[in-house]
């Protein structure tokens, strides 16, 4: 008799098949920009409402794409989901989009996977490896369009080079891939942009928390969770210390 699938393979399920989902609607739907965008929220929102509810009929779920319902308060287990992080990057034809499943137990980010369907990869917080080296000098991943003033403060402190990035999963998971050390976010957030992320950048080794250095908690009633730094261990210290210094004001 087989059992059930566990948590993290489930996440990790989703994540590749919504990421698929999207891939399709991209290359088949002959939509682009606003219109794509749309279409591959609702998609892929309705595609894993779905799969979720039917997986696990007894969770919670906060989803961007939904409205909100407070009986998710009371849960133990919530998951959270991004269908679609990184719209407009998907609907220019971009690579840096994704796709967010979290499973938030007792408001931690518990099980996480990111997919990135545009470069043919999953991260999962069960799935982990050794950290690349670190780069030399770091590089520091901000927003495209509005860096926010406090990373770039920090980044001109430490001399990292700043690498503009579109959406919060892509950016995250560039740490995990070594293809940045640092991504301090304060422009705002909710936990469906991060809390997938966070739960795979933990798994990794690297260090998550608020940009002050609090710890980042889940299904909490107020959606918004706005700012975070996910970075190598070694850098932790160094831009919380700057970050509380007024880095930027």
């Amino acid at each position: 008799m087989t059992g059930r699938e566990s948590d993290s393979a489930l996440a990790k399920r989703l994540a590749d098949a919504a990421g698929a989902l999207l891939l399709k609607l991209q290359r088949d739907s002959g939509l682009s920009g606003g219109a794509l965008g749309a279409s591959g929220d609702a998609a892929a929102n309705a595609w894993l409402m779905a799969a979720l509810r039917a997986a696990r009929p007894d969770d919670a779920i906060l989803s961007e794409e939904e409205a909100d319902c407070p009986a998710r308060l009371a849960a133990n287990r919530v998951w959270i989901i991004d269908p679609l992080d990184g719209t407009r990057e998907y609907g220019e034809g971009r690579a840096d989009w994704a796709v967010h499943v979290a499973l938030a137990i007792a408001g931690h980010a518990a099980v996480g996977a990111v997919a990135l369907p545009a470069l043919g990869q999953t991260l999962s917080s069960a799935d982990t490896a050794a950290l690349p080296l670190p780069n030399q000098p770091p590089r520091m991943l901000v927003s495209r369009s509005r860096p926010a003033p406090e990373a770039v403060a920090v980044a001109q402190a430490i001399g990292a080079d700043l690498v503009p990035m579109g959406s919060a999963g892509a950016k995250a998971m560039a740490v995990v891939r070594g293809e940045g050390d640092i991504y301090l976010h304060t422009g705002g957030q909710c936990q469906w942009d991060n809390c997938a992320p966070v739960a795979v950048a933990a798994a990794y080794g690297l260090y998550c928390s608020r940009a002050n250095g609090a710890p980042l908690r889940y299904n909490a009633a107020e959606t918004s969770l706005p700012d975070l730094l996910i970075c190598r261990p070694e850098w932790a210290e160094q831009v919380l210390a700057l970050v509380a210094a007024g880095a930027g004001a």
